[in-house]
């Protein structure tokens, strides 16, 4: 089994026991670059983490998570951006319900990713400088 589908588990289990009135909203991580070095499902298996979460009363799914391999030029995150997006309307469809969040886009690409429909982006390294190294 897939270690995502634990996390649900284990997530939704320390809700019940440890909050069993709060509903937790969460976006789904999903890796349209299929990069080794990032978290997420792949698209393929996207459909199946939401049917999980969905399963799940104290998660409340909201939508959808990427971050795309990191290139200087901007519009090479555009293709990433757009098949999430896609991937996001597929997924409402066969949940039957909105996923109306749309996370994506960092400091170097959050324009093309609000083009995109990114309805959050996060843009720390432009508020607050670059971290410095572990």
């Amino acid at each position: 089994m897939n270690y995502r589908w634990h996390f649900v588990d284990a997530l939704e289990a320390l809700l019940a026991e440890t909050w069993p009135g709060r509903v937790l909203p969460v976006l789904l991580e999903v890796n349209v670059g299929a990069e080794a070095s990032k978290s997420g499902v792949s698209p393929e298996e996207a459909p199946r983490l939401l049917d999980a979460a969905l399963a799940c009363p104290h998660l409340e799914v909201r939508g959808l998570m990427t971050v795309p391999p990191f290139d200087d030029d901007p519009e090479k995150s555009r293709p990433h951006f757009r098949r999430l997006a896609a991937l996001r309307e597929r997924l409402a469809v066969q949940a039957g319900r909105p996923l109306p969040e749309l996370s994506m886009g960092m400091s170097h690409d959050f324009a093309v990713a609000a083009e995109e429909g990114s309805t959050e982006v996060r843009i720390g390294t432009a508020l607050f400088g670059p971290r410095e190294a572990a």
